[in-house]
């Protein structure tokens, strides 16, 4: 069911997005075929000593829940998601990342990939879900891991995931190398790279996200009193 709600529910709805109570299925390709015995959750970059972990060793790992809404670049937003999963910040912690790295790539299956500020990653709310709304992802949703940033559009919240790179310099992943925004904020409706404040800041991603930064920020300290209810 959809519900276009922007005047009710305007503290939570995005500009031009539509309210659902379905969770609709995107992604490019195929949904992998997952073998657990052989999965491994890789951290590389610039970290101390590159990690390597099994699917047993990743679910000893805290866990952690948050309930947030999920915007889509498509248009659908979905209210009140609980997630269950491992913190960013705990998978983070297994090694010790250089001061001079500021991105993350997110390698998921099939060489998918995105990119994102380090700094958003460590928001509240951020994780590697396993569940969602009680019950484990399906396969169709990211089993048996997902990320999920719920402050920025959906396709940041990678399906699949196997692996973090962190880095210093910023580099579009699989959909902002096909036009998609390379920060992807619902709130400012950075849905595609026509973005003005993208055309006009230069060429590198540290123009444009110096740019953006101190917004985005603000918009951020400002929902931290309702983080349990939205992002």
């Amino acid at each position: 069911m959809l519900q276009q709600t922007n005047g009710r529910w305007g503290d939570r709805l995005p500009p031009g997005q539509i309210r659902t109570e379905k969770w609709p299925v995107l992604h490019a390709g195929t949904v992998p075929r997952v073998d657990l015995a052989t999965w491994t959750f890789r951290i590389f970059g610039l970290v101390d000593a590159e990690r390597t972990l099994t699917w047993p060793e990743f679910l000893a790992l805290p866990k952690y829940e948050h309930t947030s809404d999920i915007h889509c670049v498509t248009t659908w937003s979905r209210f009140d998601n609980r997630w269950e999963g491992v913190a960013f910040r705990d998978v983070m912690n297994l090694v010790r990342v250089a001061t001079e790295a500021r991105y993350v790539m997110v390698h998921a299956e099939q060489g998918y990939t995105t990119n994102l500020p380090l700094e958003d990653l460590l928001q509240e709310g951020v994780m590697f879900a396993l569940r969602h709304d009680g019950r484990d992802l399906t396969p169709e949703h990211g089993w048996p891991l997902r990320l999920v940033v719920p402050h920025l559009y959906f396709w940041k919240s990678a399906k699949w995931v196997r692996g973090i790179e962190f880095m210093a310099e910023d580099r579009p992943g699989f959909w902002e190398q096909y036009g998609y925004h390379l920060y992807g904020d619902p709130w400012q409706e950075q849905r595609y790279r026509d973005d003005p404040e993208w055309l006009g800041t230069g060429p590198t991603t540290e123009d444009y996200y110096r740019t953006i930064r101190s917004r985005v920020r603000r918009a951020m300290r400002e929902s931290d009193t309702t983080t349990d209810q939205r992002p």
